[in-house]
């Protein structure tokens, strides 16, 4: 298929959290339509009747012009330029890669260019092979797109890229709640862990970018700011309105983290009160004051050996009354992290809470607070945790 067209490069505006500056741009495929407008050219590189020979020659073309751009921006603002993993099929030197050859034709500092993988099937082993060629010479790696199409954990544990690219429609249905919510967030975990930053695209709006705040994004890219455009903007563009967001988000965070510091003293109150009682040697459930229980959110507790071996029932706080519940009695929770924590204490006052977990039986969003009775025994105390 022959398609008598010019594609061109515009740039969308990379934004640095932390800093409130444009940190770097994306360089996207533009092309005019019939009536002159200038219109993504994404949908042809995903047309059934354009061959692969013409794509690779479209894209070598546009990164060439991109980077014919790019070198004559006066600042250290990096650049991203997208490759199909699929095209690298079609490789057979990797030792003259066409985008290094480019560089060195306009004598780019390879430490701001970002090649970002697109979400494609392909050849691992040769994947691994571009990747390991393009860092040799500099060169940074992103993961795109991650959360559409297919799993790309192995991938991302193959490549160990330098960035991660949130897709926008996931990143986006993220922000509004639901399981891609614990997924962002656990991708951020994982990202801490390794070095990788989380780049956000698709913020659209300032709950957007709050949300990618929250996660702990270093870097945000959407329409908030600004769509792609012909020409670099000025670095400080956008100063201002991040400032502001900063400071929305710090006033919110703190609001929220003040209502959960109040909410803990509640609780650890109630822990020492329970811790009390228990160690009589006379303790009777029923006994235990439920004035001072209700409304707090308390679910149950119970009491394990220094083994993890649960030796009480669960006694459940419900409708106001106190309950036993023998059928966990003999269960082993030695394997939990709080529960090894708060063993590694010498004294009996220091209280370990747990990471936030959905209980398997009763579907609730729960944290578990862990506090040593004696020398032999712990209590544990399961609260209800779905906005903490």
């Amino acid at each position: 298929m022959t398609i008598n067209t010019q594609l061109f490069p515009y740039f969308q505006p990379i934004v640095g959290s932390a800093n409130g500056q444009i940190v770097g741009y994306e360089a996207l495929a533009r092309r005019f339509d019939s009536q002159g407008n200038v219109k993504s050219a994404g949908e042809l590189f995903l047309h059934p009747d354009i061959s692969d020979k013409q794509l690779i020659e479209w894209d070598r073309n546009l990164r060439r012009l991109a980077l014919q751009r790019f070198s004559e921006l006066e600042n250290d603002c990096y650049l991203t330029l997208n490759i199909s993993a699929a095209w690298i099929d079609y490789i057979d030197d990797f030792s003259t890669l066409p985008t290094l050859q480019i560089l060195d034709e306009f004598d780019i500092d390879r430490n701001r260019i970002i090649i970002e993988i697109t979400e494609t099937q392909v050849d691992l082993e040769k994947l691994l092979k571009a990747v390991e060629m393009y860092r040799k010479h500099g060169l940074k790696i992103a993961i795109d797109d991650f959360g559409a199409g297919f799993s790309q954990l192995e991938r991302v544990m193959a490549i160990k890229p330098d960035i991660i690219k949130l897709d926008m429609q996931f990143f986006q249905n993220a922000a509004r709640g639901g399981v891609e919510t614990d997924v962002v967030h656990l991708l951020s975990r994982l990202a801490k862990r390794t070095g990788c930053k989380i780049v956000c695209e698709g913020v659209e709006t300032n709950e957007d970018f709050l949300f990618g705040l929250s996660c702990g994004a270093q870097y945000m890219q959407g329409y908030l700011f600004s769509p792609a455009t012909e020409k670099f903007q000025d670095s400080d563009r956008y100063f201002s309105q991040i400032s502001a967001l900063r400071e929305t988000f710090l006033s919110h965070a703190l609001e929220i983290q003040t209502y959960k510091n109040q909410f803990n003293d509640r609780i650890r109150k109630l822990i020492y009160y329970l811790q009390k009682e228990v160690v009589q040697i006379n303790f009777s459930h029923e006994k235990l004051s439920t004035n001072l229980f209700e409304n707090s959110g308390l679910l149950h507790f119970y009491v394990c050996d220094n083994h993890g071996n649960q030796i009480t029932p669960n006694f459940n706080f419900s409708n106001n009354a106190w309950l036993a519940d023998k059928k966990q009695l003999g269960f082993n929770w030695a394997w939990r992290p709080y529960f090894y924590e708060v063993l590694s204490f010498e004294t009996n006052n220091r209280i370990v809470t747990s990471e936030r977990y959905r209980d398997f039986s009763t579907d609730t969003l729960c944290k578990t607070f862990a506090l040593r009775l004696d020398a032999t025994r712990v209590l544990l105390v399961d609260v209800v945790a779905d906005w903490l």
